[in-house]
């Protein structure tokens, strides 16, 4: 049956190709980075593959963003021989590429052992934690918002000047800024044109604080969905770009003297309905405490109980702690309050509809996949558990007294490795692996001499 099923939607886009004018194919998927790897492939490969799936190197995998080798990976590696990982390509995310006139992308699903999900792929993670929300009866709906600086600047220019006195696309801080919207008019209305059109639909895009710094929001969805469209959105973004010769960065802190680039979440649990349908929404409850019912408060409760376990899946990179400091709009405590940007987590209440959680500790650094899997997952968690819901932070969310968050990617892998918990719902092959990767990320670190020693010790100590 399945398989009748599958060839009913191979027909059906031979159709859709014809009407699209689809003349070439681009396959890809995510790594642990949250960087989108693949290649164009010839419309017959395509069919073939569409049908019976086609063989991708799982050394993506197996190296890091850099495409440098891990030395401490044991899913793949020089003892496994870097194999072929077969793939399943996900029919149902057609996308027509409209900066790329005659062409579809799809993304694709990787095998693991005895034809099981490659427990280490971030989008399958997601799907695992979506399936387990509604083996609980529970829909969740999820969106999100990222900040980004833009420069006049290309890769080639960037490294040509050191990633130092960038040229960027407008001056001054200049919040919400009408005026530096219009000038830039045209990238303004290709970014969101072709994001839309891309099957990103941008809900809000308006000038952030800083200088050429903008914040796009996307528009709410199912979550293995609103995961694609997060994690599509920032290479999509770089594309455009690059077409109106300009540059974005997604760092989380490109610049100590500059705010921090967000990537906030925003998460709420309906009763599931069906396979692909959602039901009611279960945040709201005018009785209950901040108009939170007893699922709202369980699942805030488990976000928070597992939040320092889970600072590494969250903020996955090194500079994501520069950006974690007081005052910087990031928390650096396990906190919740109502209509609080001090707290790690907003309650955002009005109607039972627009109820939900705004998880404010992410940034546009993060792997969409594996931080929307761990939050949510976390949430999961305390319904599942029935925590308790601590006392809600008022005020400034820096004086708060709560458990502290770790400082460091390297404190924040030891605390992620450390945790019974996180093994147990998000997998032992993924956490460890994750916990590899990080590791490895940490050491890199570590051995590198960077400007500020040289400044600093070159020529005086």
């Amino acid at each position: 049956m399945a398989e009748n099923a599958r060839a009913k939607q191979v027909d059906a886009l031979r159709e859709q190709f014809k009407k699209d004018g689809i003349s070439k194919v681009k396959l890809g998927g995510f790594d642990i980075d949250g960087i989108l790897r693949g290649k164009y492939v010839s419309l017959d490969k395509f069919w073939s593959s569409a049908v019976g799936g086609l063989g991708f190197c799982n050394v993506i995998f197996g190296w890091d963003l850099g495409d440098q080798l891990y030395d401490n990976a044991q899913v793949t590696g020089w003892h496994t021989g870097y194999p072929d990982a077969k793939c399943t390509i996900d029919l149902s995310t057609y996308r027509k590429i409209p900066w790329e006139p005659g062409t579809a992308a799809f993304l694709m699903d990787f095998e693991g052992e005895a034809g099981k999900p490659l427990q280490v792929s971030p989008r399958q993670l997601l799907q695992k934690v979506d399936a387990h929300a509604r083996a609980l009866g529970f829909a969740v709906k999820c969106s999100s918002e990222f900040e980004f600086f833009i420069f006049k600047e290309t890769p080639e220019s960037v490294r040509a000047k050191g990633y130092a006195n960038l040229t960027p696309l407008s001056p001054g801080m200049f919040g919400y800024s009408w005026l530096r919207a219009s000038e830039n008019a045209p990238l303004a209305h290709a970014l969101m044109d072709g994001l839309n059109a891309f099957d990103i639909e941008i809900e809000g895009f308006h000038t952030e604080t800083g200088p050429g710094v903008y914040e796009a929001a996307i528009k709410y969805d199912s979550l293995l969905r609103a995961g694609d469209k997060s994690s599509l959105f920032k290479t999509a973004a770089k594309e455009i770009c690059a077409r109106h010769g300009v540059m974005p960065t997604f760092m989380a802190k490109f610049s100590k003297d500059l705010p921090g680039c967000s990537g906030h979440l925003h998460q709420s649990l309906w009763s599931a309905s069906g396979a692909a349908g959602s039901g009611e929404p279960l945040f709201f409850d005018a009785r209950g405490p901040k108009g939170m019912s007893k699922v709202f408060q369980h699942y805030v409760a488990g976000q928070l109980a597992l939040m320092p376990a889970m600072t590494a899946l969250i903020a996955p990179t090194i500079n994501s702690y520069k950006r974690m400091v007081r005052g910087a709009w990031s928390p650096t405590l396990a906190t919740w309050g109502v209509e609080n940007r001090t707290t790690a987590l907003r309650i955002i209440g009005g109607s039972p509809a627009s109820t939900r959680v705004e998880y404010r500790f992410a940034a546009a650094d993060m792997n969409a996949y594996i931080a929307m899997a761990a939050s949510v997952a976390a949430g999961l968690y305390g319904i599942e558990k029935e925590l308790l819901l601590p006392p809600e932070t008022s005020g400034n969310g820096y004086d708060a007294k709560a458990e502290a968050l770790p400082t460091s990617l390297r404190a924040a892998t030891e605390r992620l490795a450390a945790s019974k918990e996180v093994r147990e719902i998000l997998g032992e092959t993924f956490v460890d692996h994750y916990a590899r990767t990080r590791d490895w990320e940490c050491r890199q670190h570590e051995a590198a001499v960077s400007k500020w020693e040289l400044e600093r010790y070159f020529e005086i100590i």
